[in-house]
């Protein structure tokens, strides 16, 4: 059996939470997370159940100086979800989530996946703002900034995140918010997990009524004039209008979901229906939950991962044609370039105003290596990169932080820019001076 987190006899609060560690029978299904490149052995896994939990896991890594790594969905693609040889916070049993629809408010504990927070909305009638794959977790996604479906209309999930409960490297527990400690929820918004644990999130929540959505297939060799008028179509789309693409070798799969009042809805999705010759698709009503997990199963757990992304102002035909050459040689069926469209709700937040960087960005693209056989590791690695580094010569200089598998001080710098990055560095100092929680994107303290 796990042993209790503290063994302390004088300690009459002592956490509930359990202690994994290797040779128990459940530490290979713990130590495990998703991104099947990433394998590592961390010396404790600590489940956590309480706040009492998390304080004593912190307190652990602090005094034994030990690496402490803080898992919520394990999405982690470079893999700051666990470590070698050191502690594991899982947060994964810190699942709760209140709704208060009056206020149209959401309470969500740190260990809670986007599943969590969008199963308890639902029945109500609401929703926040967050990503596109339900297994991810709620607090890595927004503390990044999340970005999905919702984000044209409502804003990135940041912009929803009311307050934050955080446990910091000294084991205080805060609560940051526009009134408390605002320097603090700056940084929470887009600086990552640099500056605690967040063991609650407060969200505001937004009315969602039917949704309609269109997804069709176009032949790879149709791809180059499909997403020109993609292109032109996007550019005037109103922001109920959210659309992406995938891009592979076989084909371009263009996803078209509206959000807003159904009038004139049918006509702006049939549109991405019809980009060129040899179409296969269909459009109709579902609901957000099923949108919500429809890639769930391309992405799962255990398959193989490269992930690489930047911010795109537009899609001119020197874009459109990188990213036919790269797919056209993905090393796999499943390996693609992924385009988000942005624009709309993330506009309208000044820049200065939260620690995420590229709020002018009009797509977000993503280069996703994807297979599943270790023996094909380098040639996956290899096209990813080059794809990525292809496609970020095209991208702005600012970046989002989530999305990345290749990490280190100057692409952190590089996401941020100079005068973000100075403020990050400098609150770095003040609420965790020894860079207690380093395996993330990391600031250095300065």
């Amino acid at each position: 059996m796990p042993v209790n987190l503290l063994t302390r006899d004088d300690d009459d609060s002592s956490p509930g939470g359990d202690v994994i560690e290797p040779g128990h029978e459940t530490y290979d299904k713990f130590r495990k997370v998703w991104n099947g490149t990433v394998d590592k052995r961390p010396a404790l896994i600590l489940r956590a159940r309480s706040v009492a939990d998390v304080k004593a896991a912190i307190g652990l890594a602090r005094e034994r100086h030990y690496p402490l790594a803080v898992r919520c969905g394990g999405h982690s693609i470079p893999g700051f979800s666990t470590c070698d040889d050191g502690i594991v916070l899982d947060l994964s049993p810190m699942n709760r989530v209140s709704i208060n629809a009056a206020d149209r408010m959401a309470g969500v504990e740190g260990g809670a996946l986007l599943s969590d927070l969008d199963r308890a909305a639902y029945p109500h009638g609401l929703v926040t703002p967050a990503g596109v794959i339900s297994h991810t977790g709620v607090a890595g996604l927004t503390l990044g900034g999340g970005m999905g479906w919702l984000s044209r209309r409502f804003g990135l999930t940041i912009d929803s995140l009311v307050a934050a409960d955080v446990c910091l490297a000294d084991g205080r527990m805060i609560r940051a918010s526009a009134e408390i400690e605002p320097d603090l929820f700056w940084a929470l918004r887009g600086g990552g997990g640099n500056f605690g644990v967040v063991t609650n999130f407060i969200f505001r929540l937004h009315r969602l009524g039917d949704v309609l959505v269109g997804r069709w297939e176009y032949p790879a060799q149709q791809m180059r004039t499909a997403l020109q008028r993609y292109g032109e179509l996007a550019a005037s789309a109103p922001r109920q209008l959210s659309t992406s693409f995938a891009a592979t070798s076989a084909s371009l799969g263009v996803t078209a979901f509206w959000s807003g009042e159904l009038d004139g809805a049918e006509a702006a999705i049939a549109r991405f229906g019809a980009l060129a010759s040899g179409s296969e698709g269909s459009m109709g009503g579902t609901t957000y939950l099923d949108l919500q997990s429809r890639n769930d199963n391309h992405v799962s757990w255990g398959r193989r991962y490269y992930v690489k992304g930047g911010f795109l102002n537009t899609l001119d035909n020197a874009v459109i044609d990188c990213i036919g050459d790269y797919v056209g040689s993905a090393p796999t069926r499943d390996s693609e370039v992924y385009v988000l469209q942005l624009g709309g709700a993330v506009a309208d937040i000044n820049e200065a105003d939260t620690a995420y960087s590229g709020r002018s960005g009009a797509y977000y693209w993503l280069v996703q290596a994807i297979w599943d056989d270790m023996a094909d590791d380098k040639d996956c690695l290899s096209w990813g990169r080059d794809a990525a580094r292809r496609l970020a010569g095209f991208s702005a200089s600012r970046n989002y932080v989530n999305e990345q598998s290749d990490t280190g001080v100057s692409f952190v710098k590089q996401a941020y820019g100079e005068e973000k990055y100075k403020r990050l560095a400098k609150l770095k100092s003040f609420y965790d001076p020894a860079n207690l929680f380093r395996l993330n994107q990391n600031i250095t303290p300065g």
